[in-house]
């Protein structure tokens, strides 16, 4: 029966390491947030701030001491959806590569530095280790979803290290050992669970990242853990049957006060030691009164196994998968049909929604196996809470005939990209996927002269992307959507509940959405605008309808709203909802050296003079966001009460001379501020301007701060909550 490295984290780790920083310090014991530099050393460079925040700093200058000057680095970890690996681009920033994210949920985190795609190096302020990935070091952020894997809140059980001879390996080897807080050399003997890593891991791995002392202390405090022994040994090796029967178990039972009863022994695995978890069961039926396979599908021939012996020798054997994006799915799903066919007996604890074949998917499966163990009560064989049924195999479309991207409807999405990049050396999807909505990058495969990715499940919401090439920015050449002030970007929706606003309605419910070309004398050119004009609008109407002007960004055009921004879904949607008064809306272009007269003499006049608008400042609005919201400050602070509703979107008031508070007070029904997170570089500036507006005397609303970072997701959700307050 063989065996593969599916454990591996996949990514670029089995190419060839460049260098490798040095280790400051050994093993820190996993506890808190394990960022902070030891004395004299320098600054931290992830710094965990609150709610799952990371400020990152990477000096350049270790950089460069370590893997030599580089044009990229990113910091690459279990960042992406489903806990996969994902790499956070930096920019530079003085002496440092730097970047704000978040905010992360709950967890163990592990991550490497990476500079131009291949040269790795460690966080050199970070002194714990990974002894199976020496690049990688580990951060923890503590929180109620993962209270299991926190620090114990009281001293509980204790780790060892038992060295053994193997005459398989024909070496002394080590393996790990958590004793439970009642152990005693003597006395009643303690049941044993055998606890294996996966392939190209290591007998530490289940300590190192797995946070098994942890899961193991609390859930014994808790009273859902039985009194055992858990060994961690080495499964590296070229018959591990022999190896663990014949050299770590009686080793075990040599050391320790371990039961040699056959029924007081459980064996575990993830991916490849959850193959050879299997072996053992198929081979030695009878040897474990219980057996799990975490994330591992691969159990070679089945027809010859002895069923009706492993099924009467057996008392468990219980079977974990992640979601779609563990490279153990189909296999569990082939198992499942020969283990049926054959009356093979397992429990299936259901398709983990949120991880894929990673440390967390394995930790939640420690987490429900463990307790299931050595008890006198029969455990629920249901499965995990949320957990799914596994009904089919998952199967994109064959290369070369993928649309891109492939949307399953599970919010599961394939990338692939065309014949055009078949010399490439990397290639990586890049797109606004990360918490709260910010970029994140996730590699992409090789799948012949293509490459090719899957990611998920996504959040239901509206997704920019861009491919990055050999560290080249590219479109994706499959996909039609455009967004014309980004070249590179392609777009794509994850329909649903929660993003409801952002769908297009059914047809011939919506508004209008037309191009008005107008003159403008200060920017000396002929210029456009979109104008979105609600259902049933009507030109000839005795009452004007109410104006509202709505600001891209900088650097944007005046195209962004619609393609990127999904401002027509959105006041579509809002309008057949009942929460939106007909108003017309321009959407124009801000990109002008004097935006307070391009408004009023260009761009309004020309609207007055095609649709039918209210010329009165009361039934008018400006909003913008970023740059945008600059120029709506602007307009407001020069001429104040032109426009009764004033809206901002990650954007500071900026300087105070000269502004005529009471005559915006005056002119001014409603002045509300946004702001993204602190992910958004803009955050400062807003929140610095709440202080200023109230020594001023200036009337304002704020609301808190919209979770995301300086982006559309952002702009989005603004938009959403700002359009229907106005003209009430």
């Amino acid at each position: 029966m063989q065996f593969t490295s599916e454990g591996r984290i996949p990514s670029r780790l089995t190419r060839t390491r460049r260098a490798v920083a040095a280790l400051l310090a050994a093993l820190l014991a996993l506890t808190g947030l394990a960022v902070a530099a030891p004395a004299a050393a320098a600054e931290p460079w992830i710094t965990v701030q609150d709610d799952g925040y990371l400020r990152i700093a990477v000096p350049n200058a270790a950089v460069e001491e370590a893997v030599g000057p580089v044009s990229q680095v990113v910091v690459e970890g279990n960042f992406g959806p489903s806990h996969n690996w994902a790499q956070i681009g930096l920019q530079r920033s003085g002496a440092n590569w730097t970047a704000t994210y978040g905010p992360f949920a709950p967890g163990l985190y592990y991550y490497q530095v990476t500079g131009d795609d291949s040269k790795v190096l460690k966080d050199a302020s970070n002194p714990t280790s990974v002894a199976s990935e020496p690049e990688w070091s580990t951060f923890f952020i503590p929180g109620e979803s993962a209270a299991l894997l926190a620090d114990a809140p009281e001293q509980a059980g204790t780790i060892e290290t038992l060295s053994y001879e193997s005459h398989v390996a024909g070496e002394q080897r080590d393996a790990l050992v958590w004793l439970p807080p009642t152990y005693k050399p003597e006395g009643k003997k303690f049941p044993v669970l055998y606890l294996q890593h996966g392939g190209g891991q290591s007998y530490r791995d289940w300590v190192e990242v797995g946070r098994a002392e942890q899961i193991l202390d609390n859930l014994w405090l808790s009273g859902s853990l039985s009194d055992m022994i858990v060994v961690m040994g080495n499964g590296n090796v070229s018959d591990f049957s022999a190896e663990l029967l014949e050299n770590l178990i009686p080793a075990v039972e040599q050391t320790y006060n371990a039961s040699p009863s056959k029924n007081q022994r459980a064996l575990a695995g993830l991916s490849m030691g959850g193959g050879q978890a299997f072996e053992v069961f198929s081979r030695h039926p009878g040897e474990f009164a219980a057996i799990g396979t975490f994330g591992a599908g691969r159990f070679g021939d089945l027809d010859s196994i002895p069923v009706a012996q492993m099924n009467n020798r057996t008392d468990l054997f219980r079977v974990y998968v992640g979601n779609k994006t563990d490279i153990a799915y189909n296999d569990v799903y082939d198992s499942f049909q020969k283990f049926d066919a054959l009356g093979l007996d397992y429990e299936f604890d259901g398709v983990n929604p949120d991880a894929g074949h990673n440390w967390n998917a394995w930790q939640e499966n420690l987490i429900d196996f463990a307790p299931r163990l050595f008890t006198k009560t029969a455990s629920d064989p249901a499965p995990s809470e949320g957990h799914t049924a596994l009904t089919e195999r998952f199967q994109p479309p064959a290369s070369g005939t993928t649309p891109t991207p492939f949307i399953d409807g599970e919010g599961f999405v394939t990338f692939e990209t065309t014949t055009d990049f078949a010399d490439a050396q990397y290639v990586s999807v890049w797109a606004n996927w990360a918490p709260g909505g910010s970029w994140l990058r996730v590699e992409m495969n090789k799948v012949g002269d293509r490459w090719r990715a899957t990611v998920g499940p996504l959040e239901e919401k509206f997704y920019h992307y861009r491919l990055i090439v050999d560290r080249q920015s590219v479109k994706d050449a499959s996909n039609p959507t455009k967004v014309t002030s980004e070249p590179a970007w392609s777009t794509f929706l994850i329909e649903g509940e929660g993003s409801r606003l952002l769908t297009d309605v059914p047809a011939g419910e919506g508004g209008g959405l037309e191009v008005l070309t107008y003159q403008s004398t200060v920017a000396n050119q002929q210029r456009s605008a979109y104008v979105w004009t609600p259902p049933g609008y009507d030109a000839e109407r005795a009452e004007p309808y109410p104006l509202f002007v709505l600001n891209h960004g900088g650097g944007q055009s005046w195209t962004d709203w619609v393609e990127v921004g999904r401002a027509r879904q959105i006041l579509d949607n809002l309008f057949r909802d009942g929460e939106l008064a007909p108003m017309v809306v321009v959407m124009p272009n801000g990109n002008v050296n004097d935006y307070p007269r391009e408004l009023l003499e260009n761009v309004v006049p020309a609207t007055e003079a095609s649709y039918n608008v209210s010329q009165d400042p009361a039934e008018r609005a400006l909003a913008g966001l970023s740059a945008g919201g600059a120029r709506t400050v602007s307009v407001l602070k020069a001429h104040p009460g032109e426009f009764a509703w004033i809206g901002t979107f990650a954007a500071g008031f900026g300087g105070t001379a000269g502004v005529d508070v009471e005559a915006i007070n005056a002119g001014t029904e409603l002045f509300r501020l946004y702001t993204g997170d602190i992910t958004d570089f803009t955050y400062a500036s807003v929140m610095n301007s709440l202080p200023v507006l109230d020594q001023l005397g200036i009337e304002y609303e704020f609301n808190g701060v919209t979770v995301g970072p300086h982006g559309w997701d952002t702009w989005q959700k603004n938009l959403i909550d700002f359009a229907p307050r106005l003209f009430q």
